[in-house]
């Protein structure tokens, strides 16, 4: 069939078609549950019987709880610390004993105000609070999922609200953030919440960077939250001399883990979950499609629908539409995109396993209007999808 469509009920003993919307948010515009209430709807215009299933999705960043709630865990709330150590409200996601923590509830950008950044203070210690809420609630196992962080503190402040000590050389608690670290004489792990030993936490990530250098915590990600040069500089500097003294702490393995996959994650909090909470890392995509049930729904699936805000070179690098692609191409289902930009040829788009791509750019040009309009815009975009792929 021309343009990958999939065969509709013929009565004839054919296929019939079935589609399964698994898309991330549009960032800045709509909610992953938004971008699948859309393509529902623009799709059923088309051809308003066609059984049609959403299953909003994340890879571990902002929206991850979301997508968790959508996926029927229950949404709990908790005050805890923001970044720079205001009290605010943030929530996790808990179904039979399996909890989805997002760092971004607790710690995220989206918690400073607009243009202000604290990249040398801002700290994790409200993601400690909240993995501490869901030890609370009766987790035994934990997604921790991290991206859009406003921090560069090695997760140390996570670590602090779940019991460790780093010290001063004169015994005194560091400040707080990456820049607290540049003080650190001691670290003590010997208060950490022995419930953490009962408790598998599996550290969801879309980046694999490690601590320190040129492709550490500090270096690739410190300029998005306010870094420069010599913040920089410092952050990565107060790092290597975290490593060190956990290294001390803990072993070899402490310096090892700063350097393994996943490491400088979301300001270097993917290390203090590897040393400190035993963490194993998973492509936070991966790990998201299993917690939310992905398989059982592609198994119902005959075409796929996913997306996300920009299609671009970084989808191709552990995004929720390559991972989505690639788990429904081992099972032989078709997949196409939406997108509000598009910036990846087709052959690209067919390497990462999506036949097509529908951007909401081709529709409206102008970017504040395509971001105004997104929900009109997918809808539009949905019925040109059916057209080519269910009709």
């Amino acid at each position: 069939m021309t343009d990958g469509a999939v065969s509709g009920d013929r009565g004839d003993g054919g296929t019939r078609a079935s589609v399964l919307i698994a898309a991330d948010k549009f960032k800045g515009s709509l909610t992953a549950a938004e971008v699948a209430e859309r393509v529902m709807a623009g799709i059923r215009r088309v051809v308003p019987g066609v059984p049609v299933e959403a299953l909003p999705v994340a890879d571990g960043g902002d929206g991850t709880v979301a997508a968790a709630v959508a996926a029927g865990f229950q949404r709990r709330e908790v005050r805890v610390r923001g970044p720079r150590g205001e009290r605010l409200t943030a929530a996790y996601a808990l179904r039979e004993g399996t909890a989805v923590v997002e760092m971004a509830e607790a710690s995220g950008l989206q918690h400073l105000p607009p243009g202000v950044f604290a990249p040398l203070t801002a700290s994790t210690y409200g993601t400690g609070e909240l993995l501490r809420a869901a030890l609370d609630a009766g987790a035994r196992d934990i997604v921790l999922g991290v991206g859009g962080s406003a921090t560069t503190d090695g997760g140390a402040g996570m670590l602090t609200a779940l019991g460790a000590r780093f010290l001063d050389a004169a015994g005194e608690p560091v400040g707080p953030g990456g820049g607290g670290l540049a003080d650190l004489a001691s670290a003590d792990l010997t208060g950490l919440d022995t419930r953490l030993a009962q408790v598998r936490v599996v550290l969801a990530s879309d980046v694999d960077n490690p601590l320190t250098g040129p492709k550490g915590a500090a270096a690739v990600y410190g300029p998005q939250k306010g870094a420069d040069a010599a913040d920089v500089a410092a952050l990565d500097v107060a790092l290597g001399r975290y490593a060190a003294v956990l290294e001390a702490a803990v072993g070899p393995h402490g310096a090892e883990l700063a350097s393994a996959p996943g490491a400088g994650a979301a300001g270097g909090i993917g290390y203090g979950a590897l040393v400190g909470l035993g963490a194993g890392f998973r492509a936070g995509i991966e790990v998201m499609l299993d917690v939310l049930g992905f398989a059982a729904a592609l198994q119902r699936a005959t075409l796929v629908v996913t997306g996300e805000g920009s299609l671009d070179a970084q989808t191709l690098h552990g995004k929720a539409p390559a991972g989505v692609a690639a788990a429904a191409r081992a099972r032989g289902v078709d997949v196409v995109a939406v997108c509000g930009r598009l910036a990846l040829d087709p052959a690209e788009l067919r390497g990462a396993g999506i036949l097509r791509a529908y951007a909401l750019t081709d529709l409206e040009p102008d970017p504040a209007r395509c971001m105004a309009e997104a929900g009109d815009l997918l809808e539009r975009a949905a019925a040109a999808l059916a057209q080519n792929h269910l009709r």
